[in-house]
């Protein structure tokens, strides 16, 4: 019964949170010509050429991306992402016609940014996304783990707001979306991240390819393999060094949890992390 009552709590916050997102969109980004980046973004654009709402548009660009997805990394793990993309689609839909609520451009840019913040949250906090660039990245990410989320992401939505100045021929459109990006990645940043901390997991167990095989698949974190032994059994041993932003570390508990539950493993705080999707090494801090 706690089983299904957290599946639904999973599946009421994914519709929230794409609920939320729809809303930036379709009450204050799309009214105003703003694009946000990623497919809805692109779905926004290929709007002005062809007679169908935002959310269909996304809906379609989505779906085959998603069945791409499914292959790569498996139907359970994109089944939150593929309701809601479509919940999403379907709520850009739905308030489409309730028009703008504002034609300010400077407010339509902060308060659509800042609702996007909050939905995407909602939603990757249900291990979710909401499909588009956010797939093409993690794909990317399984090639070129050297890169950066954040250098694809800005990469991608750089380009997308680029075209949408061109194909809008209005530079200011092309600004105020700019503002709109990096209002919601510095609002997500700071409310996924917080500050600079981090959880650092020290774990031991019999099943510890399959559980950082799931960290590294599903998490998109780094872990290393220590070699150890049991000073009672002297067994030979391998021990798994982790480093999880804060927002992750209930679901890398999870995951380990689901794959060994006698396993030992020791979350302490890191208060600073120096390195790829961290810190850099300049000196500071140190």
């Amino acid at each position: 019964m706690k089983k299904y009552a957290e599946i639904v709590k999973q599946v009421l916050l994914c519709c929230l949170g794409s609920a939320i997102y729809a809303a930036a969109v379709s009450l204050f980004l799309d009214p105003n010509g703003i694009v946000p980046g990623g497919f809805t973004g692109i779905a926004m654009i290929i709007g002005r050429f062809v007679p169908l709402k935002t959310g269909t548009i996304s809906l379609i660009l989505n779906i085959p991306l998603l069945i791409v997805g499914i292959f790569v990394f498996g139907a359970k793990f994109l089944g939150t992402t593929i309701l809601s993309v479509a919940f999403s689609s379907a709520m850009m839909n739905a308030l489409t016609p309730l028009g703008p609520l504002t034609d300010n451009l400077m407010l339509a840019s902060l308060a659509g940014g800042a609702l996007m913040a909050v939905g995407l949250e909602i939603v990757l906090l249900q291990g979710a996304t909401t499909g588009g660039t956010d797939i093409i990245v993690k794909m990317l990410r399984k090639r070129f783990r050297g890169i950066s989320a954040g250098k694809f992401f800005l990469l991608t939505d750089g380009l997308i707001v680029f075209c949408s100045a061109i194909v809008f021929k209005n530079v200011d459109a092309g600004l105020y979306a700019a503002v709109c990006i990096v209002v919601s990645s510095s609002l997500m940043d700071a409310m996924l991240y917080g500050r600079d901390q981090a959880k650092l997991i020290i774990l031991i167990s019999d099943r510890h390819e399959a559980i950082t095989e799931r960290l590294l698949t599903e998490l998109d974190v780094g872990a290393t393999l220590l070699e150890g032994s049991g000073a009672y059994s002297g067994r030979d041993k391998r021990v798994v060094l982790c480093v999880v932003r804060k927002w992750l570390i209930g679901r890398a508990l999870k995951i380990i949890k689901s794959e060994d539950e006698r396993s030992f493993a020791i979350v302490t705080t890191a208060n600073e992390v120096f390195g790829e999707g961290y810190k850099p090494h300049d000196g500071e801090g140190i």
